[in-house]
């Protein structure tokens, strides 16, 4: 331990000034968000004057959404140097938790409002059984299973949200660094867990409705009175903030002596234990809190999106979230808002039918087919070009501005 304090000199920037002296982009980054959060709403369609349609409020909503979920990848990979090939797992299994809640509980209210005209008023079993059948009938079953024990209820389903990844993420992590597995064989194990996720989730006998998955997402129980204007508003309002709180924290994390050391595990794992830290310890803190925050943003994007299903979770999407990393830049915080915004937005644009084809004569690039190869490309590029992705650039851009 004595030497742990010691080591304490030796890691740079070990200070006791005010976050946002320690980290300036926190100041920027949230001004740029509360304006550009402003501004949406007060154009949008719900809530303003109608030049933003409600779709594209919707694709921002979750664009922010993808935008934390990057930080947490950023902070597990770019800060600590885990490639976690799983983050995204997490991201689905929050958008699964609070979407049983919001489809039982729209479910309830539909077959209650369809038994009011009965003779007899209906028993709470009989309402119970026929949310099981409503729910559960498109995969043969009608019985509610095990795992929706709780959804019913909203501040159950919301702890769960914090608590199931978490602790998938806890014990996970725990087996893995206690066993001091590190790189491409924990990127793999990583990618196992995601697989082995997925693929359970295809059973219809999983309790989540299998390759159906969970639909009707958007509608708010209780709110029928309420437009999907004003609702898409409230949900991209809501991702906003999350995201703002998502980066402060992450800023004040990687700012102060927690952040030095686990870069330092990143750089030299080997030495920083000579030193005398728990090595396995920060990397488990790092991991089991950043698939909070990914399970987390994904509660709050599944409701914009309307539905999610097991292809979610699919190992592919979480390859996309390091990309979206690198191609911001890792060890970035605001590199990383930028990699995940940039091709979340572009992606949207180009499988959403925006782009125009383009004709070869011999043949037509349609980009919906095309556009993972473009993201390909693009990837290849920044690695060559701006090995420090598009962060990278915005600091040249600040040097410049500042003389240096």
């Amino acid at each position: 331990m004595a030497d742990a304090k010691m080591a304490d000199s030796a890691l740079p920037g070990f200070t006791h000034q005010p976050l946002w002296k320690r980290n300036p982009s926190v100041l920027v980054f949230t001004g740029l968000l509360a304006v550009f959060t402003l501004v949406i709403t007060v154009l949008s369609e719900g809530l303003g004057l109608g030049l933003v349609s409600t779709s594209f409020v919707k694709i921002l909503g979750m664009t922010l959404c993808l935008c934390l979920a990057a930080i947490a990848m950023d902070l597990v990979w770019g800060y600590c140097g885990i490639l976690s090939l799983g983050h995204f797992a997490f991201f689905g299994l929050g958008g699964y938790l609070i979407g049983m809640w919001l489809m039982y509980a729209r479910t309830e209210d539909i077959v209650i409002a369809s038994l009011a005209g009965a003779e007899l008023p209906p028993t709470a079993q009989e309402i119970r059984d026929a949310i099981g059948t409503q729910i559960f009938g498109v995969v043969g079953g009608s019985e509610i299973p095990l795992v929706w024990s709780f959804a019913h209820s909203l501040p159950i389903q919301l702890a769960l949200v914090v608590l199931v990844p978490g602790l998938l993420a806890l014990v996970f992590g725990w087996l893995a660094f206690r066993s001091r597995v590190t790189g491409v064989y924990l990127s793999i194990l990583t990618q196992a867990m995601t697989l082995a996720l997925s693929l359970y989730l295809f059973q219809n006998d999983s309790g989540l409705r299998g390759n159906n998955g969970l639909s009707g997402l958007q509608n708010l129980p209780g709110l029928d009175d309420v437009p999907q204007s004003v609702v898409s508003v409230w949900f991209f309002i809501a991702s906003a903030v999350a995201l703002g709180l998502g980066y402060w924290l992450a800023a004040f994390l990687v700012s102060g002596k927690f952040g030095n050391i686990i870069r330092a595990i990143r750089d030299d794992e080997t030495r920083i234990r000579f030193l005398g830290y728990d090595v396995e310890g920060y990397k488990l803190v790092v991991f089991t809190l950043t698939a909070i925050i990914a399970a987390l943003a994904g509660a709050l994007y599944y409701p914009q999106a309307g539905i999610i299903n097991p292809a979610e979770i699919a190992p592919i999407a979480s390859i996309y979230l390091a990309v979206w990393v690198a191609i911001g830049g890792r060890g970035r915080l605001y590199g990383a808002v930028i990699g995940a915004a940039v091709v979340s937005l572009l992606s949207s644009w180009f499988t959403g039918g925006q782009a125009p084809s383009v004709p070869l004569g011999f043949y037509t690039i349609d980009w919906v087919d095309w556009w993972q190869v473009l993201l390909g490309f693009g990837f290849v590029a920044v690695t060559l070009f701006a090995p420090n992705g598009l962060g990278g650039l915005v600091d040249r851009l600040v040097r410049k501005g500042d003389g240096r």
